[in-house]
């Protein structure tokens, strides 16, 4: 396993997805400043709707209180989901998880560099209480993999765990929740994905 992988979570129940997608540059030098601009946008969350074209989800960063911020992601930041369809009860309409994890080895001279960025489903931080406000439950993660090796550049999205949130949950969330995680692992979810990652690419 190479040190960006050693960031993903350990798979223990439920549904794995791995979508990896990947661009060559003429040479390392200029891979290096692709891999900077593709990180760039990987923080750039409130942007990823327009990476990922116009059939995707909105994301927007927010603060731990759920207050839009435009900024680079930070470890601590949540993203707050807009899914097409009806959305979360719990999560006043979206689904919120929140990145807990960042690792970042930015360095030109080696032969390999990269960024991981994990986000874990949370509770709707103006409801906090209530609860997990996502389809999937809380031991859920989704970590981003932005690497260089070379001239070679790819962006991974790895989710792990990924179960349906029926957990305290109202019937409206709990019939939704269980649908939508159904959708994904019957692989409904891959293509948002795939278009997301070549987003970053900037393919």
């Amino acid at each position: 396993m190479n040190k960006a992988n050693e960031s993903i979570p350990e798979q223990t129940e439920g549904q794995q997805i791995d979508v990896i997608e990947f661009f060559d540059a003429a040479n390392t030098a200029e891979a290096h400043h692709v891999f900077l601009a593709v990180k760039s946008r990987l923080k750039d969350v409130t942007k990823w709707h327009e990476y990922a074209g116009l059939l995707s989800a909105n994301f927007a960063l927010t603060d731990s209180m759920g207050n839009e911020v435009y900024k680079f992601a930070e470890v601590g930041d949540l993203i707050r989901i807009d899914l097409p369809g009806p959305g979360s009860a719990a999560g006043g309409g979206y689904e919120w998880v929140r990145i807990e994890a960042m690792d970042d080895n930015t360095d030109e001279f080696t032969e390999t560099e990269y960024i991981t960025m994990t986000a874990r489903p949370v509770a709707n931080p103006k409801n906090p209480d209530k609860a997990i406000a996502h389809f999937f439950g809380h031991h859920s993660t989704v970590t981003f993999v932005i690497e260089r090796y070379l001239n070679h550049i790819s962006a991974a999205a790895r989710g792990r765990n990924e179960v349906a949130n029926t957990t305290n949950t109202g019937l409206f969330d709990t019939v939704r929740n269980t649908i939508i995680a159904l959708s994904a692992r019957e692989g409904l979810s891959l293509p948002q994905w795939k278009a997301l990652m070549n987003g970053l690419l900037g393919k």
